[in-house]
């Protein structure tokens, strides 16, 4: 069964917000299309790492990264609903911004049999230089054959 882009966008919509850690990071589903997905993630003093600076933790940074990660895999066209994160590696490049929102934008630019692969950046107000930047591999989940019957 191939699901069509809008189904699939609303599957993807449906598990993220189902996910308690991105209820509870706040996260947000912006947009999402073949092979991609942006999401944000608000300030909080709760998500703080550093009470004296006000910077946003890097586990929610990547939190929210791995969650857009695995959005752009579950709307690619040649991938299935489901996936897992396999591997992730984030270069964080500068602290974010206090009191300024995340946004995380990731395009599944290749799927194999297997494995979809992602590209994706966080940013705060300043587009053009990156809070951190990834790059991961998640699982791609197809339906199991029927057996033949003998």
């Amino acid at each position: 069964m191939t699901l069509k882009a809008g189904e699939k966008a609303r599957i993807a919509k449906q598990f993220i917000e189902a996910i308690p850690f991105s209820k509870a990071l706040g996260m947000n589903l912006d947009d999402i299309g073949d092979g991609f997905a942006v999401i944000s993630m608000p300030w909080s003093e709760d998500l703080v790492g550093d009470p004296q600076s006000g910077v946003i933790h890097g586990g929610a940074v990547s939190a929210l990264m791995d969650t857009c990660g695995g959005a752009a895999v579950m709307s690619h066209p040649d991938a299935p609903a489901g996936t897992a994160t396999i591997d992730l590696r984030i270069d964080y490049m500068r602290p974010a911004t206090p009191g300024q929102r995340i946004i995380a934008r990731a395009e599944c630019y290749n799927v194999t049999r297997s494995v979809g692969f992602v590209r994706a950046s966080a940013f705060d107000e300043d587009e053009d230089r990156p809070v951190a930047t990834a790059a991961g591999a998640f699982t791609v989940e197809r339906p199991k054959e029927k057996e033949a019957k003998a």
